[in-house]
C-alpha cells in the first residue's frame, strides 16, 4: 500500500502542509473541516474536471456537513483572464463568502491560478485550499502562493503572492488524465532535477515507465518535486534571489506560449517548458557555462518521455527571433530592460545570470530557428 507523504512550506503562521497520496480527494473534506471549523467553501474548477472529480469532493464535503457550491469555467488556458476573475469574484459574493470562508481550486494550473489571485482580492483575501488535479499543478503552480491571470501583453503579468492553507495531492486523480498531459507536467518534474539535484534527475532517468503507471514511484516523484520547491519558497517567498531559480526554462518557454497565443491544441506549457529547458541548456553552452553533452543528455531523456525538444514544430508560428525577444521582453524576469536567465554549469547546477547582452540571446533564437 503507498504511504501517504507531507511536505511542510515553513512560512512561519503561514506555513501549511502539502498532502500527497493515492485516494486522498475522497478525505479532503475531513481535512478542511479540521483546519477550518465551520467554513464554507466556494469550488472553483472547469467542465472537464468537473465531470471526473467534483462529485467526489461533494459528497465528501456534504459527509462532514461542509456548505459548498461549484463555480465551473471553461477550460484552457484563455480562462486565465479578466473576464473570468471577474466572474469567480462576483459569484462568490453572491455566495456571501466571509473572510473566514474558503475558495477550494479543484483543477490544475489554469484554475489553481484564477482561484487564488480571486481569493487574494476577494474582501481583501479568503482562505485558499488547492486540490490540483494535473501533475504540473501538483509539483508546481500549486505550491508556493503564485496566483495570477494572463495579460494579452504576456503570461501572468497580472497577479499576487498568496499562500494557500492547505495542498491535496490526490495521485490517483492523475490516472484520468490524458497522456499529453501527463507527459507535460513529468517536464517540471524534470526540471527540479535539473535545478539542483542530479541524484534525483538520474533517479528520474530511470523510473519513468514506473513515474506513469501510478503507485510508490509516483508519490515519491511528486514529493520530491513539492519538497524541493517548498525548501527554496520558505527561503525566499517573494523571488527576490533563490526562487528565481523555479524559472529554469520559463523565459524562453512562455514566450512560445505567448506567440502561440496559449492555444493548447498547438502547445501546452509543459511542452513549452520542455523545449525552454533544453533551450536553457544550449544557451547555457553557448555563453560557455556547461557543456553541449549535457544538453544532449537532456534531448534523449526528454525525446524518450516523448516531449518536445525544439522549435521545429512551431516554425509555422515563430515569425523571427525578433518576435521571440519581444516576448522575452515583457517577462517577469526582466529589470529595467536588461535580461536575467535561470542558465547551468551542468546538470544539477542552474543559476541566476543578470544582464544578460540581448544580442547573444537574439543571435542564439536566430541559430535555433535555422537562420
Amino acid at each position: 500500500m503507498t504511504a501517504i507523504q507531507t511536505v511542510r512550506v515553513d512560512l512561519a503562521d503561514r506555513g501549511y502542509d502539502i498532502v500527497i497520496g493515492p485516494g486522498i480527494l475522497e478525505s479532503s473534506g475531513e481535512r478542511i473541516k479540521e483546519l477550518l471549523p465551520g467554513a464554507k467553501c466556494a469550488i472553483v474548477t472547469d467542465q472537464n474536471v468537473a465531470k471526473a472529480h467534483l462529485s467526489a469532493l461533494q459528497s465528501n464535503l456534504d459527509e462532514v456537513g461542509i456548505e459548498h457550491d461549484a463555480i465551473i469555467l471553461p477550460a484552457g488556458e484563455s480562462t486565465k483572464s479578466y473576464s473570468h476573475l471577474q466572474e469567480v469574484v462576483e459569484s462568490a459574493i453572491a455566495l456571501k463568502l466571509e473572510r473566514d470562508d474558503a475558495i477550494i481550486a479543484l483543477g490544475g494550473g489554469v484554475i489553481g491560478d484564477l482561484a487564488g489571485f480571486a481569493a487574494s482580492i476577494l474582501r481583501r483575501g479568503v482562505n485558499f485550499i488547492q486540490i490540483p488535479t494535473t501533475l504540473l499543478a501538483q509539483v508546481d503552480s500549486s505550491v508556493g502562493g503564485k496566483t495570477a491571470i494572463n495579460s494579452p501583453q504576456g503570461k501572468n503579468l497580472v497577479g499576487a503572492f498568496y499562500q494557500p492553507r492547505l495542498v491535496i495531492a490526490d495521485s490517483r486523480v492523475l490516472d484520468t488524465l490524458p497522456e499529453r498531459e501527463f507527459r507535460a507536467g513529468f517536464a517540471e518534474v524534470i526540471k527540479y532535477g535539473l535545478i539542483n539535484d542530479v541524484s534525483f534527475y538520474e533517479w528520474l532517468e530511470n523510473n519513468w515507465d514506473a513515474i506513469r503507471s501510478g503507485g510508490d514511484a509516483r508519490v515519491h516523484a511528486i514529493a520530491t518535486s513539492c519538497r524541493s520547491k517548498a525548501e527554496i519558497v520558505s527561503r525566499d517567498e517573494y523571488e527576490a534571489g533563490e526562487r528565481a531559480l523555479l524559472n529554469l526554462g520559463h523565459t524562453f518557454g512562455h514566450a512560445l506560449e505567448g506567440i502561440v497565443k496559449y492555444k493548447s491544441e498547438i502547445l501546452v506549457h509543459g511542452e513549452a517548458i520542455s523545449i525552454g529547458l533544453v533551450l536553457a541548456h544550449a544557451f547555457s553552452a553557448r555563453m560557455n557555462q556547461s557543456s553541449p553533452d549535457d544538453t544532449q543528455r537532456i534531448i534523449r531523456y526528454l525525446d524518450s518521455v516523448g516531449l518536445p525538444t525544439n522549435l521545429s514544430s512551431l516554425k509555422e508560428h515563430i515569425k523571427s527571433a525578433d518576435q521571440m525577444m519581444d516576448f522575452i521582453a515583457q517577462d517577469k524576469k526582466v529589470s529595467r530592460g536588461d535580461l536575467t536567465f535561470i542558465l547551468t554549469r551542468g546538470i544539477g547546477k542552474a543559476f541566476v545570470s543578470k544582464q544578460v547582452p540581448p544580442s547573444e540571446v537574439h543571435a542564439f533564437l536566430s541559430e535555433a530557428l535555422g537562420g
